[in-house]
């Protein structure tokens, strides 16, 4: 990179000069590789990387913050070493281990995935997009990191950090910012020697983004105002798992200790029966084996 092309207001006068040369390119590419290397990020997720860990880790990073992530992935792991124990580990064991990450529905996904890439996979996990978007719980982008993280393999995706990084480099004053746009350039612009790397790069940048640039992502077409928590669904479901870990209870139970409307507690109640959290038997509810 030219000496000169330290500050994003250089690299915005060279981009708008001379579009995606290969020079703009490479100036982004040191541009976001020389910050990582003063200020790469430590996690126990990017040490010792295998297929299995990388595909934990995936899960449990979406839509969970990394810090949380960071305490609970080695007792994960110690817990569930490889997919053949956690295939076969209880959900009462399974969802205890992952109270504290949210989103509870994932742990079940992830169990079931661990069954299908035994018996499916022969305990691999698969090297391409579309065998990994047949797994439950993962989509284009989940896919795409895991080949990336696990294989050290150059496929592109977006996720939050990384869409905050390529709107502050590659489009100065503009809202409304498509992902299909944003992807062009992630295309264009991958670091294909070490991926890996890479995609640890560029989420390191958008951390730091996030502090600095707040707004960022705001300009983007997808950008949503995230939910209040507190008595929303989501937080009851949590709830109601974290009593019927501890021990079954009656529905009567379910109520006076929860201390909200009756009608949403059953509502959620049915939901999580059919969605194979819990079970019933009569006015007793417990956490499905």
């Amino acid at each position: 990179m030219s000496s000169k092309i330290t500050l994003i207001s250089d690299f915005h006068i060279l981009y708008k000069k001379k579009g995606l040369s290969d020079e703009v390119i490479k100036a982004f590419q040191q541009f976001i590789l020389s910050f990582y290397r003063r200020n790469k990020r430590a996690f126990p997720f990017r040490e010792k990387i295998t297929p299995y860990r990388v595909v934990v880790s995936e899960i449990m990073l979406q839509q969970t913050q990394t810090n949380r992530v960071s305490k609970k992935f080695i007792e994960f792991i110690n817990a569930f070493p490889d997919f053949n124990s956690l295939a076969q580990s209880s959900n009462e064991k399974l969802l205890s281990l992952w109270q504290g990450l949210g989103y509870n529905r994932r742990a079940l996904a992830l169990k079931e995935i661990a069954n299908i890439i035994m018996n499916k996979f022969d305990g691999e996990v698969p090297r391409d997009v579309k065998s990994l978007e047949s797994l439950p719980q993962i989509g284009f982008n989940t896919a795409s990191s895991i080949l990336a993280f696990a294989y050290n393999i150059p496929t592109c995706f977006i996720e939050t950090n990384i869409r905050r990084v390529y709107i502050y480099f590659f489009f100065p004053g503009r809202s409304k910012i498509s992902d299909k746009e944003i992807m062009e350039i992630v295309e264009v612009t991958i670091e294909k020697d070490n991926p890996r790397e890479w995609y640890y790069a560029l989420m390191d940048f958008g951390v730091m983004l996030k502090k600095t640039h707040p707004e960022l992502n705001k300009r983007s077409v997808h950008y949503r105002k995230q939910a209040k928590f507190n008595g929303s669904t989501r937080q009851l479901r949590g709830k109601i798992l974290k009593l019927l870990l501890k021990k079954p209870r009656s529905k009567q139970e379910i109520f006076e200790i929860m201390n909200f409307e009756e009608k949403k507690i059953i509502k959620i109640l049915n939901t999580l029966v059919k969605e194979g959290f819990i079970q019933q038997d009569k006015e007793t509810f417990f956490i499905t084996d």
